[in-house]
């Protein structure tokens, strides 16, 4: 439930030298996602996914590997949704259809999601912000598409792009661990971990991340 705000810090720096393109998708599937990004995307392109986007991210460099130059996977995970989440999901997307986006957004996923610190408050308001005006179908379109998606986990030892793995070194719902193991199974992967940041480190910690992103669009 983020728009382009998700990367703005990173499309103010990187967008000096880069053409940056941000993509909002709202489709039933995570194969879907793919295809939009696809067809609306240069031949070939650097790649960057963040949480769903990062899963999205996988799917596509599954599917057209040779026009991915580069990849950037960050807070995400390549494998199936728990099968806990599946109640969890199908009752948030009813709720958010009577009026309760708000307390889905503001009590049940976005505290989880950030790291203690001064700015918590100032991004979790932009991320309810950001839900706002998306909006309950997109709400439902998104759950759907992590509800029903299966495991990508076969596609890392694949990947031979220059490849960086990042995450919050306080992710709790995509954590850390999760992402040694991405990188060890992607060869020549590079791992970074973002102190001071939960599963937003785009927000939490921009300048950190924006530092990574320069460097992996540098790498070779």
């Amino acid at each position: 439930m983020c728009d382009k705000r998700l990367f703005q810090p990173q499309a103010d720096v990187l967008g000096f030298e880069n053409s940056v393109i941000t993509h909002v998708i709202a489709k039933r599937t995570i194969g879907e996602m793919a295809d939009a990004v696809l067809q609306a995307s240069p031949p070939r392109f650097s790649l960057a996914g963040l949480s769903m986007g990062g899963i999205i991210a996988l799917e596509i460099i599954a599917r057209a590997p040779e026009r991915v130059e580069r990849l950037a996977l960050m807070d995400t995970t390549p494998l199936p949704d728990a099968a806990i989440n599946y109640a969890v999901r199908t009752r948030q997307i009813a709720d958010v259809h009577t009026g309760k986006l708000d307390a889905i957004m503001r009590d049940e996923l976005k505290p989880a999601y950030l790291a203690p610190g001064p700015h918590k408050s100032a991004v979790l308001d932009l991320c309810l912000q950001m839900a706002r005006d998306l909006g309950p179908d997109v709400f439902e379109t998104q759950s759907l598409a992590l509800r029903d998606r299966g495991g990508l986990e076969h596609v890392l030892p694949t990947i031979n792009v220059p490849t960086l793995v990042l995450c919050g070194a306080q992710d709790r719902l995509c954590p850390p661990e999760r992402h040694v193991q991405m990188h060890d199974a992607i060869p020549n992967s590079t791992l970074v971990q973002i102190k001071g940041a939960g599963h937003l480190p785009t927000l939490e910690q921009p300048k950190k991340t924006s530092a990574a992103l320069k460097r992996w669009i540098g790498a070779s």
